[in-house]
């Protein structure tokens, strides 16, 4: 049974740090003053998903694999997460978590419809409860007129509910794909908070 005030102080925490992220963002930050979420936060999640007796998993495009290797940063993370998927193309996004071929033809793989089906894609495949999808374009851009990169859609599921963000991020390849990592864990820290 999981401690209210334990978890409460495990949230609030959870909370701050995102906040002062995305502030971050906002302020212009390169990331480097709010790099991320901390491993005691990060664990703190985990914990309350052991607690409940509960999974996570994730779907990745752009941050292939970067999400569900900084939850495997934390000891124990064997316990809450036994499967992860790398969806890179839009064919793996379909064969392996289900995601309509009418979905990608009609909304491309880098869209809000994409990120939800890959959430709840995978929740489904994974028997997880949580699932971190995360769809986007990293760069370099195409040419002059490119104006996608950076854009991200980041979803989650957890139990059945599904959350969709759209983010912009700026930066060089691996700082967006760095960026939509701390956001979908952020993500997760809101969803554990329903």
């Amino acid at each position: 049974m999981e401690s209210s005030q334990g978890t409460s102080e495990i949230r609030r925490q959870q909370t701050v740090e995102c906040r002062d992220r995305q502030r971050g963002m906002q302020d212009g930050s390169n990331g480097e003053r709010h790099a991320g979420m901390s491993d005691d936060a990060l664990g703190g999640l985990l914990n309350i998903l052991r607690q409940r007796g509960e999974t996570v998993t994730t779907v990745e495009s752009l941050t292939a694999g970067l999400i569900s290797a900084r939850i495997a940063d934390i000891p124990g993370a064997s316990n809450v997460m036994k499967r992860a998927y790398v969806t890179y193309c839009d064919e793996a996004k379909h064969e392996m978590v289900g995601v309509s071929r009418q979905t990608l033809e009609t909304y491309t793989a880098v869209s809000a419809q994409a990120a939800q089906e890959m959430a709840i894609g995978g929740a489904r495949q994974a028997h997880a409860a949580l699932c971190l999808a995360a769809t986007g374009y990293a760069g370099p851009p195409s040419g002059p007129d490119d104006h996608s990169v950076g854009l991200v859609y980041l979803g989650c599921c957890y139990r059945g509910q599904v959350t969709v963000e759209e983010h912009h991020y700026q930066g060089s390849r691996n700082e967006v794909r760095e960026a939509a990592r701390e956001d979908a864990l952020c993500l997760m820290a809101k969803a554990l908070a329903w």
